[in-house]
């Protein structure tokens, strides 16, 4: 198992990069979303890595963390995903764009990646709903920012408040993650916050 692979970013083409390491060079397939954040070529690179063996071909997928890489193993594990489709689904949308869908039954958003029909979008949300914790999200922001103890909770009822008032999961989380929290901050203080970044 190649865990990851550390060295120079040698090339970048429209699904595949390449990194050289020791005169070798590796193809690796990524994300569209992942590859625009890659630094200028001749940089070094750490990229967390996926190797897909099949009968008549090896290949390997990469991520810039290990929470891509995490996501990705999720995905691929559903019924009717192959590593093609996971690739696809994570060039369409972050892995926390992934958790809220999931979370809010957002077939559209995830049938909106190439190769993922209704039907495979609404498996994977059945499947996946109690492996991609919406607290991931919140947690990483708190231990980022300066939220209050318990704060994350708030975020999260918040957010999925917002969600059933029929805004998007994606833009919830980030509409929610804009407002400056306080240790006196109430859930709905929190939401009516959140509300002015979802109407400008």
């Amino acid at each position: 198992m190649i865990s990851y692979i550390k060295g120079e970013l040698a090339a970048v083409g429209e699904e595949q990069v390449v990194v050289e390491v020791q005169g070798i060079g590796y193809g690796i397939f990524m994300p569209g979303q992942a590859m625009t954040m890659l630094p200028p070529i001749g940089s070094e690179v750490k990229i967390h890595t996926y190797l897909n063996v099949r009968e008549d071909a090896m290949q390997l997928f990469g991520f810039l963390t290990k929470d891509d890489l995490k996501v990705f193993r999720l995905l691929i594990g559903v019924n009717g995903i192959g590593p093609k489709g996971g690739l696809n689904i994570l060039s369409k949308m972050t892995p926390d764009d992934l958790r809220f869908a999931v979370l809010a039954g957002d077939v559209k958003a995830i049938s909106a990646a190439p190769g993922i029909g209704k039907k495979t979008a609404e498996k994977l949300i059945i499947e996946l709903k109690d492996k991609l914790n919406i607290d991931d999200v919140l947690t990483k922001e708190e231990e980022v920012m300066s939220v209050p103890s318990g704060g994350a909770d708030m975020q999260s009822e918040a957010v999925q408040a917002l969600v059933a008032l029929g805004y998007g999961s994606a833009e919830s989380l980030k509409a929610v993650k804009k407002v400056p929290m306080t240790e006196t901050m109430t859930v709905e203080e929190l939401l009516k916050q959140s509300l002015k970044f979802m109407v400008f």
